[in-house]
């Protein structure tokens, strides 16, 4: 049985629901490599996406993995619940963000400050978006006929 949507995801859905899938296949492969061989590659190659979870080995990056896979399959079938969570980890971003780009500001380190200032802004793009009246409206389940209207869980 397929499931066909009446509505695709926008491309910025997409890109987004992209955007995670490709840090948890990043996630993944590193958390393999270090499984494989824990000399091979340092934790803190996942540090910039994992804010301290990277400290409890290559479990958690597989872990990652997974919620990343899910968020943006979650988002490609316009699950409401999931853009949410979308939403609050990118805010999480840039709150986990401010401390780096601070410490980067005044020790005068201008690609530390231009990544964390990118890392903050594509994590503002990204609530930005989800959060706008029209692309929330897209996750909105549709009308049945009879007036029953249902989550897509």
């Amino acid at each position: 049985m397929t499931d066909t949507h009446a509505n695709p995801p926008p491309d910025g859905v997409r890109a987004i629901a992209a955007l995670f899938a490709i840090t948890g296949l990043y996630l993944g492969i590193v958390g393999a490599v270090m499984l494989v061989n824990p000399y091979a590659i340092s934790i803190l190659a996942g540090a910039f996406f994992m804010f301290g979870l990277e400290r409890y080995g290559p479990y958690m990056f597989l872990l990652m993995t997974v919620v990343g896979s899910g968020i943006a399959w979650g988002l490609l079938r316009l699950n409401n619940i999931v853009r949410h969570i979308a939403m609050l980890i990118a805010i999480a971003g840039i709150v986990l963000l401010v401390p780096f780009v601070s410490a980067a500001t005044v020790m005068v380190k201008p690609a530390a400050l231009a990544l964390g200032g990118l890392g903050i802004i594509v994590r503002v793009i990204v609530v930005w978006y989800l959060s706008r009246g029209d692309i929330a409206e897209q996750f909105k389940s549709p009308t049945r006929p009879g007036g029953d209207s249902r989550s897509r869980l």
